[in-house]
């Protein structure tokens, strides 16, 4: 971890301490605990220093409903737990402005998220059981192990977990994975999970997952796509893409449209992607590397009749060649 750039950990319980501060009055023996969970480490202590300079930052009492956000955290210190009452006031600062903040607090969920991805990046890291999680573009989650189950909240994005046997506990704890529309069971294998803004679908690659809803346990096989949301489950046919092929830094597709290719390169990109309606339903079937998709971009018009129009580097339509 560099020096001056504490990780997510760090910096989630440098906002945990100053909820915990603000709800208690500043008492005196949380501020010395504070302090000396500041002492312990220099990461903690520029974790620190990086939330309170955002809260500043932000003027939070300028921001129209901050205020009351924050008299209702002082009020219901008793009732409120520490992180509803951050969501209580991100929500309150996201009504009240939500272009102005929109950055901030994007950065304060990153922070507060045990494991990020941004834009364009793909990550790996090792969970306490020997599992291995992977988060795909722009994407968090967090993880909350206990002596009872092994749990990681796919707050938003992508991700791939290989399973793995849990040795610590008899019984073995299970292994879930908790979404907006979804509680997943994963047992000895690998599977993809993708949280969209309406649905999440699972794809199994190894192995087998169950789906927990209420009063159904739904069993989703290897080689199997689910699609879940408001209304229920389905389970959908053989996909155009190959759903695990980001972690190794690849789009992998089978004859898919083309507005559905783009649309899935500008999930790794910064800026503006599209493509024009008279090209939208040309297929392409092959393998495009994800480490440059600027690069990846030059090589459609040399299987495709469309061109790349640029109005700048960061807004970019695929149009028919004239």
């Amino acid at each position: 971890m560099s020096a001056l750039n504490p990780g997510p950990r760090a910096v989630k319980q440098a906002i945990h301490w100053m909820l915990k501060l603000r709800e208690s009055g500043n008492s005196p023996q949380l501020l010395q605990q504070c302090e000396h969970w500041r002492g312990a480490k220099q990461e903690h202590e520029l974790a620190w220093q990086r939330v309170q300079s955002l809260h500043q930052d932000l003027n939070l009492r300028a921001v129209p409903g901050a205020g009351i956000a924050l008299q209702t955290l002082e009020n219901s210190s008793q009732r409120l737990q520490r992180r509803q009452a951050l969501k209580l006031l991100s929500g309150v600062l996201v009504i009240g402005s939500a272009t102005w903040l929109g950055k901030d607090l994007q950065a304060l969920n990153n922070w507060t998220s045990d494991f990020v991805s941004t834009t364009g990046e793909h990550r790996r890291f090792s969970l306490p059981d020997g599992s291995v999680l992977h988060l795909n573009t722009d994407s968090a989650a967090d993880l909350a192990f206990d002596s009872k189950q092994r749990l990681i909240r796919l707050k938003r994005g992508e991700m791939l977990l290989s399973c793995a046997n849990d040795t610590a506990y008899a019984p073995a704890r299970p292994l879930l994975v908790h979404t907006r529309h979804a509680l997943l069971e994963g047992f000895d294998g690998r599977f993809v999970v993708r949280q969209d803004a309406d649905c999440t679908r699972i794809s199994v690659i190894q192995g087998s997952v169950a789906l927990h809803t209420p009063g159904v346990l739904q069993w989703i096989s290897a080689g199997q796509t689910l699609r879940v949301d408001a209304q229920g489950f389905s389970l959908l046919p053989q996909q155009d893409m190959d759903a695990a092929a980001w972690t190794e830094g690849l789009i992998v597709t089978r004859d898919m449209r083309l507005a559905d290719f783009v649309a899935e390169v500008s999930r790794y990109r910064h800026g503006y992607l599209s493509c024009a309606d008279e090209v939208a339903n040309l297929r392409l079937s092959g393998v495009f590397r994800l480490e440059d998709t600027d690069k990846l971009l030059q090589l459609l018009p040399q299987t495709l009749p469309v061109k790349i129009s640029y109005r700048t580097r960061f807004w970019v339509r695929l149009e028919r060649l004239a």
